[in-house]
């Protein structure tokens, strides 16, 4: 669950909250409602700390033949990009 599952926590929160008008004696729509918005609230924010704070990884492969023995050589190699997010 990241951004849009915040989102859609938000918006179900929402409408239990200000949309329905049912009376309930054993449960309260209402709380349910505001419960779910700050939980969507805490999810959108922690979605998008994650999202800015992702590493970029780079991956690079390279297929040479060896003149020696005329075999197909691979190599591949891997870089994580560590600098800030502008």
């Amino acid at each position: 669950m990241t951004v849009g599952g915040g989102i859609a926590l938000i918006v179900i929160g929402a409408i239990l909250a200000f949309a329905l008008n049912l009376d309930n004696s054993w449960v309260d729509l209402h709380l349910i409602g505001y419960i779910l918005m700050a939980a969507g609230v805490v999810v959108f924010l922690i979605g998008l700390i994650v999202l800015f704070r992702r590493r970029q990884s780079v991956s690079t492969a390279r297929t040479s033949v060896d003149p020696a023995s005329g075999q197909s050589v691979s190599r591949r190699v891997s870089e994580i990009d560590d600098s800030p997010v502008e």
